[in-house]
């Protein structure tokens, strides 16, 4: 069996050390923080916890891919050393990296014709991208071969369900994803949106739900809906959020009491600097693997 290396970006918002246990490599995406550039590093540069601290005290953010140039140059290091690779990128739904990785991989495949390069675009975002990454790490260290690896990931990598909701609308406004008024109005009446990611790797608003307790119901009754065998799931789930981690707590304890069966407990995770600085403070995201998404 030839040598592989499972790779990804950043964006899959886990932990150095899950990484480092798990034998995973990532390329990191780019944010600037009140004008100051650094790596979206899994924290490591700064801490999650003082960049959105910062946010809420006014701070500006801006976030950038990876560069086909990067790419290239973070490629070539393991080609070189005679491995092949399978690398996911953050959806092209939300971001343009899966388009700079491929033009890295057409540029190297002439360069070393005897390797293998695979880029596969995710269609998925944060920690359920990571737990993508998770399942292909257990297939790999079942023994399965890396071929075996990306034939199961575009199959389906559409089946990995996430479910958002925000509790403070003050970076949705920023953004642009909802207008001021409609902030206002949301934040007056407690509204918590529900969001999830569709199957062109987009975020997409699904329901507004006044309260917090009644949106924390409801992102688990979605669970219920679309988890593989319903309340008898017995894969892994991941949960990530961003600076409100009773939240996070709130929906996993709900989820290990709905669904007896998981394989483990539910494992949490901050959000990174990438997706955190378009989502702000306040947001809690759960992933599950269930039927395919087709809307």
């Amino acid at each position: 069996m030839s040598r592989y290396i499972l790779s990804c970006c950043s964006t899959a918002d886990l932990t150095k050390e899950w990484f480092e246990r798990r034998d995973i490599r990532y390329a990191s995406f780019h944010f600037e923080l009140d004008g100051q550039d650094y790596p979206d590093d899994l924290g490591q540069s700064i801490p999650m916890e003082t960049m959105y601290q910062k946010m809420l005290e006014g701070a500006t953010t801006k976030t950038s891919q990876i560069s086909a140039g990067e790419y290239t140059e973070y490629f070539e290091d393991m080609l070189q050393q005679g491995f092949d690779v399978l690398h996911l990128c953050l959806s092209s739904g939300i971001s343009g990296t899966c388009n700079s990785a491929c033009i890295a991989r057409d540029d190297l495949i002439e360069k070393y014709p005897d390797r293998k390069l695979y880029i596969v675009d995710s269609l998925a975002a944060s920690s359920g991208f990571g737990l993508i990454m998770e399942t292909l790490a257990d297939m790999r260290d079942d023994g399965a071969d890396i071929d075996t690896l990306y034939d199961w990931v575009e199959k389906n990598k559409l089946r990995l369900h996430h479910w958002f909701f925000s509790t403070d609308l003050t970076f949705f406004v920023k953004g642009g994803r909802i207008s001021k008024a409609s902030g206002f109005i949301g934040s007056v009446l407690n509204i918590c949106p529900l969001l999830n990611v569709n199957f062109e790797g987009k975020l997409i608003p699904r329901e507004k739900i006044r309260t917090k307790k009644k949106v924390i119901e409801r992102i688990v009754e979605k669970m219920e809906t679309y988890a593989q065998n319903g309340t008898g799931y017995t894969g892994k789930c991941f949960i990530s959020h961003s600076a409100c981690p009773e939240d996070a707590k709130a929906v996993a304890a709900l989820v290990e009491e709905r669904f007896p069966d998981l394989d483990g407990k539910v494992e949490i995770f901050p959000i990174g600097a990438t997706i955190g600085s378009h989502t702000g403070p306040g947001t809690v995201a759960l992933f599950f693997w269930g039927s395919e998404r087709n809307d």
